[in-house]
Protein backbone atom coordinates (compact mmCIF):
# COMPACT_ATOMS: atom_id res chain seq x y z
CA UNK A 1 0.00 0.00 0.00
CA UNK A 2 2.87 2.29 0.56
CA UNK A 3 3.60 1.92 -2.32
CA UNK A 4 0.80 3.12 -4.20
CA UNK A 5 0.80 7.06 -4.81
CA UNK A 6 -2.64 9.19 -4.31
CA UNK A 7 -4.50 5.79 -2.79
CA UNK A 8 -5.94 7.81 0.10
CA UNK A 9 -8.79 10.20 -0.98
CA UNK A 10 -9.31 13.85 0.47
CA UNK A 11 -7.91 16.45 -1.95
CA UNK A 12 -10.48 19.11 -2.89
CA UNK A 13 -11.44 17.95 -6.50
CA UNK A 14 -12.45 14.78 -4.71
CA UNK A 15 -15.25 16.32 -2.61
CA UNK A 16 -16.26 18.26 -5.22
CA UNK A 17 -16.82 14.94 -7.64
CA UNK A 18 -18.60 13.41 -4.42
CA UNK A 19 -20.60 16.48 -3.99
CA UNK A 20 -22.20 16.49 -7.77
CA UNK A 21 -22.77 12.46 -7.30
CA UNK A 22 -24.78 13.31 -4.47
CA UNK A 23 -26.86 16.07 -6.14
CA UNK A 24 -27.33 13.93 -9.50
CA UNK A 25 -28.81 11.02 -7.40
CA UNK A 26 -31.37 13.50 -5.43
CA UNK A 27 -32.02 15.04 -8.89
CA UNK A 28 -32.52 11.55 -10.07
CA UNK A 29 -34.85 10.61 -7.40
CA UNK A 30 -37.07 13.63 -7.76
CA UNK A 31 -37.41 13.25 -10.74
CA UNK A 32 -38.70 9.56 -10.86
CA UNK A 33 -40.56 10.42 -7.89
CA UNK A 34 -41.93 14.09 -8.96
CA UNK A 35 -45.17 13.26 -11.54
CA UNK A 36 -46.38 10.45 -8.28
CA UNK A 37 -46.12 13.13 -5.35
CA UNK A 38 -46.49 16.77 -6.99
CA UNK A 39 -49.79 15.14 -9.65
CA UNK A 40 -50.88 12.51 -7.73
CA UNK A 41 -50.38 10.11 -11.09
CA UNK A 42 -51.23 6.05 -10.01
CA UNK A 43 -48.50 4.45 -10.06
CA UNK A 44 -48.14 1.37 -12.47
CA UNK A 45 -47.68 -2.37 -11.66
CA UNK A 46 -45.56 -4.53 -12.96
CA UNK A 47 -41.98 -3.98 -14.83
CA UNK A 48 -43.42 -0.39 -15.68
CA UNK A 49 -43.07 0.87 -12.12
CA UNK A 50 -40.17 -1.83 -11.50
CA UNK A 51 -37.44 -1.48 -14.00
CA UNK A 52 -37.52 2.22 -13.37
CA UNK A 53 -37.16 2.02 -9.69
CA UNK A 54 -34.42 -0.68 -10.41
CA UNK A 55 -32.81 2.03 -12.48
CA UNK A 56 -32.56 4.59 -9.81
CA UNK A 57 -31.29 1.72 -7.18
CA UNK A 58 -28.64 0.64 -9.92
CA UNK A 59 -27.24 4.29 -10.39
CA UNK A 60 -27.07 5.02 -7.14
CA UNK A 61 -24.91 1.86 -6.48
CA UNK A 62 -23.08 2.44 -9.31
CA UNK A 63 -21.91 6.07 -8.42
CA UNK A 64 -21.62 4.71 -4.48
CA UNK A 65 -19.10 1.89 -5.93
CA UNK A 66 -17.02 4.66 -7.79
CA UNK A 67 -16.79 6.87 -4.76
CA UNK A 68 -15.74 3.63 -2.30
CA UNK A 69 -13.23 1.52 -4.76
CA UNK A 70 -12.18 5.43 -6.51
CA UNK A 71 -10.46 6.30 -2.85
CA UNK A 72 -12.48 9.89 -2.99
CA UNK A 73 -12.56 9.56 0.64
CA UNK A 74 -10.29 9.09 3.81
CA UNK A 75 -10.53 5.73 5.20
CA UNK A 76 -8.81 2.52 6.16
CA UNK A 77 -10.32 -0.20 4.72
CA UNK A 78 -10.15 -2.57 8.30
CA UNK A 79 -13.51 -3.90 7.28
CA UNK A 80 -14.03 -6.69 4.72
CA UNK A 81 -16.75 -4.79 2.95
CA UNK A 82 -14.76 -2.06 2.26
CA UNK A 83 -12.41 -3.87 0.52
CA UNK A 84 -11.78 -3.11 -3.55
CA UNK A 85 -13.68 -6.55 -4.56
CA UNK A 86 -17.04 -5.34 -2.90
CA UNK A 87 -16.97 -2.31 -4.27
CA UNK A 88 -15.13 -2.20 -7.80
CA UNK A 89 -16.57 -5.72 -8.44
CA UNK A 90 -19.92 -6.67 -7.14
CA UNK A 91 -21.51 -3.20 -6.28
CA UNK A 92 -19.92 -1.79 -9.73
CA UNK A 93 -20.43 -4.89 -11.86
CA UNK A 94 -23.92 -6.73 -11.52
CA UNK A 95 -25.37 -4.09 -9.32
CA UNK A 96 -24.51 -0.94 -10.98
CA UNK A 97 -23.33 -0.50 -14.41
CA UNK A 98 -24.03 -4.10 -15.25
CA UNK A 99 -28.05 -3.86 -13.91
CA UNK A 100 -28.11 -0.19 -15.60
CA UNK A 101 -27.49 -2.06 -19.01
CA UNK A 102 -29.52 -5.04 -18.29
CA UNK A 103 -32.81 -2.46 -17.67
CA UNK A 104 -32.78 -0.70 -20.43
CA UNK A 105 -31.85 -3.84 -22.65
CA UNK A 106 -34.82 -4.89 -21.17
CA UNK A 107 -36.74 -1.96 -22.20
CA UNK A 108 -35.49 -1.93 -25.56
CA UNK A 109 -36.67 -5.47 -25.85
CA UNK A 110 -40.56 -4.84 -25.51
CA UNK A 111 -40.55 -1.77 -28.03
CA UNK A 112 -39.13 -4.57 -30.38
CA UNK A 113 -41.50 -7.17 -29.44
CA UNK A 114 -44.58 -4.52 -28.82
CA UNK A 115 -43.47 -2.60 -32.31
CA UNK A 116 -42.22 -4.94 -34.67
CA UNK A 117 -43.61 -8.15 -34.05
CA UNK A 118 -46.56 -6.90 -32.66
CA UNK A 119 -47.26 -8.92 -29.50
CA UNK A 120 -45.81 -8.84 -25.94
CA UNK A 121 -42.59 -10.35 -25.28
CA UNK A 122 -42.35 -14.19 -24.88
CA UNK A 123 -40.22 -13.70 -21.57
CA UNK A 124 -41.81 -11.45 -18.67
CA UNK A 125 -39.21 -9.00 -17.08
CA UNK A 126 -39.05 -10.23 -13.86
CA UNK A 127 -37.63 -13.52 -15.47
CA UNK A 128 -35.79 -11.59 -18.39
CA UNK A 129 -33.70 -9.20 -16.24
CA UNK A 130 -31.81 -11.49 -14.12
CA UNK A 131 -31.33 -13.82 -16.88
CA UNK A 132 -29.27 -10.82 -18.99
CA UNK A 133 -27.70 -10.16 -15.52
CA UNK A 134 -26.02 -13.48 -15.10
CA UNK A 135 -22.91 -12.43 -17.12
CA UNK A 136 -22.13 -9.63 -14.83
CA UNK A 137 -22.53 -12.04 -11.52
CA UNK A 138 -20.13 -15.39 -13.44
CA UNK A 139 -17.67 -12.32 -14.54
CA UNK A 140 -18.06 -10.52 -10.87
CA UNK A 141 -17.62 -13.81 -9.10
CA UNK A 142 -14.59 -15.27 -11.08
CA UNK A 143 -12.95 -12.01 -10.26
CA UNK A 144 -13.62 -12.48 -6.90
CA UNK A 145 -12.27 -16.06 -6.58
CA UNK A 146 -8.71 -15.10 -9.09
CA UNK A 147 -8.30 -11.60 -6.69
CA UNK A 148 -6.72 -9.99 -9.64
CA UNK A 149 -6.93 -6.46 -8.43
CA UNK A 150 -4.17 -4.10 -7.32
CA UNK A 151 -3.31 -1.68 -4.09
CA UNK A 152 -5.67 0.95 -6.58
CA UNK A 153 -8.48 -1.04 -7.43
CA UNK A 154 -7.09 -2.08 -10.94
CA UNK A 155 -6.87 -4.63 -12.90
CA UNK A 156 -4.38 -5.95 -15.00
CA UNK A 157 -4.17 -5.67 -18.68
CA UNK A 158 -5.60 -8.96 -19.90
CA UNK A 159 -8.30 -8.76 -17.19
CA UNK A 160 -9.64 -5.22 -18.12
CA UNK A 161 -9.36 -6.41 -22.05
CA UNK A 162 -12.15 -9.06 -20.50
CA UNK A 163 -14.04 -6.81 -19.25
CA UNK A 164 -14.24 -4.44 -21.77
CA UNK A 165 -15.63 -7.04 -24.16
CA UNK A 166 -18.06 -7.85 -21.53
CA UNK A 167 -19.22 -3.54 -21.43
CA UNK A 168 -19.00 -3.62 -24.89
CA UNK A 169 -20.92 -6.32 -25.89
CA UNK A 170 -23.95 -5.05 -24.25
CA UNK A 171 -23.95 -1.56 -25.56
CA UNK A 172 -23.64 -3.66 -28.96
CA UNK A 173 -27.19 -5.44 -27.84
CA UNK A 174 -28.60 -2.07 -27.14
CA UNK A 175 -27.17 -0.94 -30.54
CA UNK A 176 -29.02 -4.03 -32.37
CA UNK A 177 -32.13 -3.36 -30.51
CA UNK A 178 -32.55 0.07 -31.11
CA UNK A 179 -31.56 -0.59 -34.59
CA UNK A 180 -34.10 -2.94 -35.13
CA UNK A 181 -36.52 0.15 -34.04
CA UNK A 182 -35.49 3.49 -35.68
CA UNK A 183 -37.63 3.11 -38.81
CA UNK A 184 -40.88 2.71 -36.07
CA UNK A 185 -42.46 6.19 -35.90
CA UNK A 186 -42.78 6.39 -31.89
CA UNK A 187 -45.32 9.37 -30.66
CA UNK A 188 -42.99 9.99 -26.92
CA UNK A 189 -39.29 10.12 -26.93
CA UNK A 190 -38.61 6.33 -26.70
CA UNK A 191 -35.55 6.49 -29.73
CA UNK A 192 -34.32 9.15 -28.59
CA UNK A 193 -34.04 8.10 -25.13
CA UNK A 194 -32.48 5.07 -25.99
CA UNK A 195 -29.92 6.75 -28.55
CA UNK A 196 -28.61 9.20 -25.47
CA UNK A 197 -28.35 5.87 -23.48
CA UNK A 198 -26.20 4.28 -26.12
CA UNK A 199 -24.23 7.36 -26.62
CA UNK A 200 -23.36 8.33 -23.02
CA UNK A 201 -22.47 4.85 -21.67
CA UNK A 202 -20.08 4.33 -24.79
CA UNK A 203 -18.38 7.60 -23.91
CA UNK A 204 -17.93 6.56 -20.15
CA UNK A 205 -16.63 3.41 -21.29
CA UNK A 206 -13.94 5.43 -23.87
CA UNK A 207 -13.35 7.47 -20.76
CA UNK A 208 -12.81 4.55 -18.44
CA UNK A 209 -10.47 2.80 -20.27
CA UNK A 210 -8.43 5.98 -21.02
CA UNK A 211 -8.39 6.41 -17.63
CA UNK A 212 -7.18 3.49 -17.01
CA UNK A 213 -4.29 3.18 -20.05
CA UNK A 214 -3.08 6.82 -18.05
CA UNK A 215 -3.00 5.67 -14.87
CA UNK A 216 -0.72 2.25 -15.69
CA UNK A 217 1.38 3.93 -17.44
CA UNK A 218 2.25 6.92 -15.24
CA UNK A 219 1.66 5.35 -12.05
CA UNK A 220 3.73 7.89 -9.86
CA UNK A 221 2.01 11.59 -11.10
CA UNK A 222 -0.39 11.91 -8.24
CA UNK A 223 -2.13 14.62 -9.99
CA UNK A 224 -3.21 12.22 -12.82
CA UNK A 225 -4.99 9.83 -10.54
CA UNK A 226 -7.14 12.68 -8.64
CA UNK A 227 -8.02 14.22 -11.98
CA UNK A 228 -8.98 11.07 -13.84
CA UNK A 229 -11.00 9.72 -11.10
CA UNK A 230 -12.25 13.23 -10.91
CA UNK A 231 -13.71 12.96 -14.62
CA UNK A 232 -15.01 9.57 -14.33
CA UNK A 233 -17.18 10.38 -11.45
CA UNK A 234 -18.20 13.51 -12.72
CA UNK A 235 -19.58 12.03 -15.68
CA UNK A 236 -20.79 8.86 -14.61
CA UNK A 237 -23.08 10.97 -12.66
CA UNK A 238 -24.13 12.73 -15.89
CA UNK A 239 -24.59 9.07 -17.31
CA UNK A 240 -27.04 8.37 -14.50
CA UNK A 241 -29.03 11.03 -15.18
CA UNK A 242 -29.05 11.16 -19.25
CA UNK A 243 -29.44 7.15 -19.27
CA UNK A 244 -32.60 7.31 -16.46
CA UNK A 245 -36.03 6.62 -19.10
CA UNK A 246 -39.41 6.81 -17.90
CA UNK A 247 -40.85 7.07 -21.31
CA UNK A 248 -40.40 3.69 -22.81
CA UNK A 249 -42.21 2.57 -19.39
CA UNK A 250 -44.73 5.25 -18.51
CA UNK A 251 -44.72 7.13 -21.83
CA UNK A 252 -48.14 9.27 -20.39
CA UNK A 253 -45.58 10.63 -17.58
CA UNK A 254 -43.51 12.19 -20.52
CA UNK A 255 -45.91 15.18 -20.57
CA UNK A 256 -45.69 16.13 -17.24
CA UNK A 257 -43.84 19.67 -16.80
CA UNK A 258 -40.98 19.14 -13.90
CA UNK A 259 -40.45 23.14 -14.16
CA UNK A 260 -44.01 24.14 -13.64
CA UNK A 261 -46.44 22.93 -11.58
CA UNK A 262 -49.79 22.82 -13.70
CA UNK A 263 -52.06 20.18 -14.39
CA UNK A 264 -51.60 16.85 -16.94
CA UNK A 265 -51.42 17.92 -20.46
CA UNK A 266 -52.58 14.57 -21.70
CA UNK A 267 -54.63 12.99 -19.08
CA UNK A 268 -55.21 9.73 -21.12
CA UNK A 269 -53.67 7.92 -23.37
CA UNK A 270 -56.70 8.75 -26.14
CA UNK A 271 -55.87 12.34 -25.54
CA UNK A 272 -51.86 11.68 -25.90
CA UNK A 273 -52.47 9.80 -29.16
CA UNK A 274 -55.30 12.36 -30.98
CA UNK A 275 -57.66 10.36 -30.89
CA UNK A 276 -60.81 12.63 -32.01
CA UNK A 277 -63.85 13.23 -29.74
CA UNK A 278 -61.84 11.68 -26.79
CA UNK A 279 -62.20 13.17 -23.73
CA UNK A 280 -65.04 15.05 -21.93
CA UNK A 281 -67.85 16.20 -23.08
CA UNK A 282 -67.85 19.16 -25.25
CA UNK A 283 -70.43 22.01 -24.03
CA UNK A 284 -72.38 22.33 -27.34
CA UNK A 285 -72.71 18.87 -28.19
CA UNK A 286 -76.06 17.82 -28.63
CA UNK A 287 -77.95 15.59 -26.39
CA UNK A 288 -78.96 12.13 -27.31
CA UNK A 289 -82.45 10.68 -25.77
CA UNK A 290 -81.30 7.90 -23.37
CA UNK A 291 -84.08 4.47 -23.87
CA UNK A 292 -83.68 2.17 -20.95
CA UNK A 293 -85.11 -0.16 -23.43
CA UNK A 294 -81.98 -0.62 -25.52
CA UNK A 295 -79.02 -2.86 -25.15
CA UNK A 296 -76.49 -1.10 -22.73
CA UNK A 297 -73.64 -2.07 -24.58
CA UNK A 298 -75.15 0.46 -27.20
CA UNK A 299 -76.11 3.09 -25.28
CA UNK A 300 -72.36 3.05 -23.57
CA UNK A 301 -71.67 4.26 -27.02
CA UNK A 302 -73.10 7.63 -26.19
CA UNK A 303 -70.59 10.07 -23.86
CA UNK A 304 -72.97 11.49 -21.81
CA UNK A 305 -74.62 8.31 -20.61
CA UNK A 306 -71.22 6.68 -20.41
CA UNK A 307 -69.86 9.37 -18.13
CA UNK A 308 -72.99 9.20 -16.54
CA UNK A 309 -72.80 5.29 -15.83
CA UNK A 310 -68.91 5.49 -15.22
CA UNK A 311 -69.99 7.66 -11.96
CA UNK A 312 -72.45 5.55 -10.65
CA UNK A 313 -70.08 3.00 -10.93
CA UNK A 314 -67.31 4.37 -9.26
CA UNK A 315 -69.37 5.47 -6.44
CA UNK A 316 -69.88 1.76 -6.35
CA UNK A 317 -66.50 1.31 -6.45
CA UNK A 318 -67.11 -0.97 -9.34
CA UNK A 319 -65.58 1.34 -12.58
CA UNK A 320 -63.05 -0.64 -13.69
CA UNK A 321 -65.70 -1.91 -16.39
CA UNK A 322 -67.01 0.97 -17.54
CA UNK A 323 -63.63 2.84 -17.99
CA UNK A 324 -62.33 -0.42 -19.91
CA UNK A 325 -65.45 0.05 -22.11
CA UNK A 326 -64.54 3.55 -22.93
CA UNK A 327 -60.47 2.85 -23.56
CA UNK A 328 -61.07 -0.29 -25.71
CA UNK A 329 -64.22 1.84 -27.58
CA UNK A 330 -61.66 4.75 -27.97
CA UNK A 331 -59.59 2.51 -29.46
CA UNK A 332 -61.77 1.55 -32.06
CA UNK A 333 -61.43 4.74 -33.55
CA UNK A 334 -58.03 4.38 -34.32
CA UNK A 335 -58.02 3.40 -38.22
CA UNK A 336 -55.90 0.15 -38.96
CA UNK A 337 -53.84 1.92 -41.12
CA UNK A 338 -52.04 3.64 -38.00
CA UNK A 339 -50.60 0.22 -36.28
CA UNK A 340 -48.11 2.39 -33.57
CA UNK A 341 -51.12 4.06 -32.11
CA UNK A 342 -53.08 1.14 -32.14
CA UNK A 343 -50.58 -0.91 -29.96
CA UNK A 344 -49.89 2.18 -28.08
CA UNK A 345 -53.68 2.29 -27.14
CA UNK A 346 -53.46 -1.61 -26.55
CA UNK A 347 -50.51 -1.82 -24.60
CA UNK A 348 -51.82 0.83 -22.03
CA UNK A 349 -55.09 -0.59 -21.84
CA UNK A 350 -53.59 -4.33 -21.09
CA UNK A 351 -51.17 -2.50 -18.41
CA UNK A 352 -53.92 -0.94 -17.16
CA UNK A 353 -56.60 -3.59 -16.86
CA UNK A 354 -55.45 -6.91 -18.02
CA UNK A 355 -52.18 -8.06 -16.45
CA UNK A 356 -52.47 -9.54 -13.19
CA UNK A 357 -52.25 -6.60 -10.15
CA UNK A 358 -53.10 -4.20 -12.90
CA UNK A 359 -54.36 -0.79 -10.95
CA UNK A 360 -57.55 -1.01 -12.30
CA UNK A 361 -57.47 -5.30 -13.16
CA UNK A 362 -61.18 -6.24 -14.69
CA UNK A 363 -63.06 -9.67 -13.81
CA UNK A 364 -62.77 -11.69 -17.04
CA UNK A 365 -62.25 -15.19 -17.37
CA UNK A 366 -58.99 -17.06 -17.27
CA UNK A 367 -59.39 -18.08 -21.07
CA UNK A 368 -60.05 -14.56 -22.53
CA UNK A 369 -56.72 -12.74 -20.08
CA UNK A 370 -54.59 -15.39 -21.64
CA UNK A 371 -56.07 -15.07 -25.19
CA UNK A 372 -54.82 -10.98 -25.21
CA UNK A 373 -51.68 -11.68 -23.35
CA UNK A 374 -50.91 -14.82 -25.76
CA UNK A 375 -52.07 -12.65 -29.04
CA UNK A 376 -49.60 -12.20 -31.92
CA UNK A 377 -51.22 -9.31 -33.41
CA UNK A 378 -52.01 -5.95 -30.86
CA UNK A 379 -53.34 -4.19 -33.59
CA UNK A 380 -56.47 -6.81 -34.30
CA UNK A 381 -59.83 -4.90 -34.00
CA UNK A 382 -61.10 -8.26 -32.22
CA UNK A 383 -58.21 -8.13 -29.37
CA UNK A 384 -60.49 -7.50 -26.60
CA UNK A 385 -64.00 -8.14 -28.26
CA UNK A 386 -64.28 -11.46 -25.94
CA UNK A 387 -62.96 -9.88 -22.64
CA UNK A 388 -65.57 -6.76 -23.42
CA UNK A 389 -68.29 -8.87 -23.62
CA UNK A 390 -67.78 -10.34 -20.37
CA UNK A 391 -67.79 -7.23 -19.01
CA UNK A 392 -71.43 -6.35 -20.95
CA UNK A 393 -72.69 -9.34 -19.29
CA UNK A 394 -71.77 -8.33 -15.87
CA UNK A 395 -72.52 -4.92 -15.84
CA UNK A 396 -75.74 -5.75 -16.89
CA UNK A 397 -76.43 -8.24 -14.41
CA UNK A 398 -75.60 -5.54 -11.55
CA UNK A 399 -74.76 -2.38 -11.96
CA UNK A 400 -77.11 -1.42 -14.57
CA UNK A 401 -80.46 -2.80 -12.51
CA UNK A 402 -79.56 -0.07 -9.75
CA UNK A 403 -78.42 2.54 -12.36
CA UNK A 404 -82.02 2.88 -13.60
CA UNK A 405 -83.38 3.82 -10.18
CA UNK A 406 -79.89 6.07 -9.26
CA UNK A 407 -79.84 9.98 -8.48
CA UNK A 408 -77.36 9.47 -11.63
CA UNK A 409 -80.10 8.58 -14.04
CA UNK A 410 -82.23 11.46 -12.90
CA UNK A 411 -79.81 14.19 -13.18
CA UNK A 412 -79.02 12.20 -16.30
CA UNK A 413 -82.21 12.76 -17.71
CA UNK A 414 -82.09 16.66 -16.40
CA UNK A 415 -79.05 17.72 -18.55
CA UNK A 416 -80.42 16.26 -21.35
CA UNK A 417 -83.55 17.49 -21.30
CA UNK A 418 -81.46 21.21 -20.40
CA UNK A 419 -78.89 20.16 -23.66
CA UNK A 420 -81.68 19.20 -25.73
CA UNK A 421 -83.87 22.74 -25.54
CA UNK A 422 -80.18 24.33 -25.71
CA UNK A 423 -80.14 22.65 -28.80
CA UNK A 424 -83.26 23.86 -30.31
CA UNK A 425 -82.92 27.05 -28.89
CA UNK A 426 -79.64 27.21 -31.05
CA UNK A 427 -81.43 25.97 -34.27
CA UNK A 428 -84.36 28.66 -33.59
CA UNK A 429 -81.69 31.46 -33.26
CA UNK A 430 -79.99 30.42 -36.43
CA UNK A 431 -82.94 30.32 -38.07
CA UNK A 432 -84.34 33.77 -36.91
CA UNK A 433 -81.20 35.19 -38.19
CA UNK A 434 -81.36 33.59 -41.44
CA UNK A 435 -84.99 34.45 -42.26
CA UNK A 436 -84.08 38.01 -40.99
CA UNK A 437 -81.05 38.79 -43.93
CA UNK A 438 -83.29 37.45 -45.98
CA UNK A 439 -86.23 40.14 -45.01
CA UNK A 440 -83.41 42.50 -45.37
CA UNK A 441 -82.44 41.63 -48.90
CA UNK A 442 -86.18 41.29 -50.27
CA UNK A 443 -87.33 44.74 -48.35
CA UNK A 444 -85.61 46.62 -50.98
CA UNK A 445 -89.28 46.27 -53.23
CA UNK A 446 -91.09 47.45 -50.18
CA UNK A 447 -90.80 50.88 -48.97
CA UNK A 448 -93.13 49.98 -46.53
CA UNK A 449 -91.78 47.18 -44.78
CA UNK A 450 -88.52 48.29 -45.38
CA UNK A 451 -89.01 51.29 -43.05
CA UNK A 452 -91.03 49.04 -40.66
CA UNK A 453 -87.75 46.99 -40.56
CA UNK A 454 -85.33 48.96 -40.45
CA UNK A 455 -86.88 50.33 -37.36
CA UNK A 456 -87.15 47.07 -35.66
CA UNK A 457 -83.96 45.87 -36.74
CA UNK A 458 -81.91 48.81 -35.22
CA UNK A 459 -83.82 48.03 -31.76
CA UNK A 460 -82.74 44.24 -31.91
CA UNK A 461 -79.33 45.37 -32.53
CA UNK A 462 -79.43 48.11 -29.79
CA UNK A 463 -81.69 46.45 -27.43
CA UNK A 464 -80.84 42.53 -27.80
CA UNK A 465 -82.86 41.28 -24.47
CA UNK A 466 -86.17 43.64 -23.65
Amino acid sequence: MANCPAVHGGYPSDYVAVSIAIFAVILLIVRSSFPFLIHKVPSARGSAFWIPVIQVVASFDFLLSLVMAGNFLKYKKSHWWLSCYVWAVWVEGPLGFGLLMSCRIAQAFQLYYAFVKRRLPPVRSHIFLPLIVLPWIAGAAIIHVKKPLNCRCHLQAYWVIAVMCLHALYVAVLVGFTGAIRHIEFRFDELKDLWQGILVSASLIGLWVSAYILNEIHDNISWLQVTSRFILLFTASILVLVFFSISISQPLLTQISFIKRESIEFKTMCQALGIPDSGLLLHGEQAVVIDPNEPLDKLLTHKMFRQSFMAFADSCLAGESVHFFEEVHELGKIPMDDPVSRIYMARHIINKYIIAGAAMEVNISHRSRQAILSTTDLTHPDLFTDALNELIQLMKMNLAKDYWSSMYFLKLKDETSVRSNGYEMEQMSGAYSFSARLSCVNAIDDPFHQDHFSSGSSQDVHHPYP
